[in-house]
């Protein structure tokens, strides 16, 4: 049963699904779809619905760095046997094919999502295919974390996230781009997204949002802080298992974990600026101080205190994520390249529902906001289908 806590018999351990980790995937996946959909009416967004255009921040940042810390939490547990062993000097056989399975379906998802936009609906253009996204990310992140888990000792892998947060720092503010110089944070000028241009070709890079010829948002050198995100969400299920009990000292300890992390992140802004888009160090650490807070009230409300009725449709949504989150933007893609109506003047199929059935009654505004909404608890009625019939898509 989802959320049984099963006790072994190896004292201070407790082997367990926690539902608290299933809701904080729900609720990442419900962000995910409501700032997607809400998206595609920019300018008719509120603006905490938007990413920040550069420095700074917004609540819609923080929701692809909670998936990343849920992904690591979920190794925590997935690999229990494999890391308790390995601690105990057993010998097993490692899950290399589950993890690199894994990370290739999910590369592949990405690149499906990414070709689908490309040229129409059914038709692709591989010389055009943007190669990185979300997906790629999640996959990377996810092949490079596991391995490190696997492989190393908690204190070297506590030193792998600080390399990497600390060398990827160092790296973009005093590493010289050519024809822009050291320390340039700017699109074109930061060393990430030359990187990215060296590596990958131009006609793959990310086109939008005035990112043309800088790189990729989620490009390849910013992937590299985006593994401690991920590492980050590792170590909080490994301390949250080994808790021997459920209390409210647990929740408490998480909470200040996640205040001390918005304190440093919040330092270290000063120095490189909390940035999605380079996915910088002190975004890594910030944003993982809000997933500690977030995480601290679902497991106080869940796991403490029994409180499940408000939470059930958020696990039933974080049981089935990635297929939610891959139907999803399929259909607002669907929802954007198709038309009502011929000529010149026909309106896309969203801009269409948008404005007949949202903003014509409730405004520009609250209709995008309206039909965002809506679009979650569509997704909502899928997931509790799924659930009903015990359809678990995992990848």
């Amino acid at each position: 049963m989802l959320g049984e806590v099963i006790y072994s018999l190896k004292p201070n351990i407790l082997f367990m699904r926690l539902t608290c980790l299933d809701v904080f995937r729900g609720i990442t996946i419900a962000g995910m779809i409501l700032v997607n959909m809400a998206s595609v009416a920019e300018p008719n967004v509120y603006p905490p619905l938007l990413h920040a255009q550069w420095h700074g921040w917004t609540p819609t940042d923080l929701v692809f760095p909670f998936f990343l810390f849920i992904v690591g939490a979920a190794i925590s547990f997935s690999f229990s046997k494999y890391t308790d062993n390995k601690a105990e000097g057993k010998t097993s056989h490692l899950p290399y094919g589950r993890i690199f399975r894994r990370a290739a379906i999910l590369f592949a998802l990405g690149l499906f999502l990414n070709g689908f936009w490309n040229q129409g609906i059914w038709t692709f253009d591989f010389s055009s295919l943007r190669l990185m996204g979300v997906l790629q990310r999640i996959s990377l992140t996810y092949l490079i974390a596991s391995l490190a888990v696997l492989h190393l000792p908690r204190r070297s892998q506590w030193i792998l996230t600080g390399v990497l947060l600390i060398g990827y720092w160092l790296t973009m503010m005093y590493i010289p781009v050519p024809g822009y110089g050291a320390g340039v944070l700017t699109r074109e000028g930061n060393f990430g997204a030359y990187v990215d241009r060296l590596i990958i070709p131009k006609t793959h890079l990310y086109k939008g949002d005035g990112f043309n010829l800088m790189g990729d948002p989620e490009g390849i050198f910013s992937t590299i802080p985006a593994v401690a995100s991920v590492l980050f969400g590792y170590f909080t299920g490994e301390w949250i298992r080994t808790q021997k009990k459920t209390n409210s000292e647990t929740s408490m300890d998480l909470v200040l974990f996640g205040l001390s992390c918005l304190i440093i992140g919040g330092i270290w802004d000063l120095a490189f600026p909390i940035n999605k888009k380079l996915w910088t160090s002190s975004y890594v650490i910030f944003t993982t101080g809000w997933a500690l807070l977030l995480l601290a009230a679902c497991y106080e409300l869940i796991e403490v205190r029994r409180m499940r009725r408000w939470s059930k449709p958020f696990e039933v949504l974080g049981l089935n994520a990635i297929f939610i989150f891959v139907a999803s933007v399929l259909l607002i893609k669907i929802l954007v390249k198709t038309t009502i109506g011929s000529g010149e003047k026909a309106l896309s199929t969203y801009d269409w529902i948008y404005q007949n059935l949202f903003a014509a009654w409730a405004g520009a505004f609250n209709g995008s906001l309206l039909f965002a909404i809506a679009t979650v608890l569509l997704w909502l009625a899928v997931a509790c289908a799924m659930y009903r019939r015990g359809w678990f898509i995992k990848v």
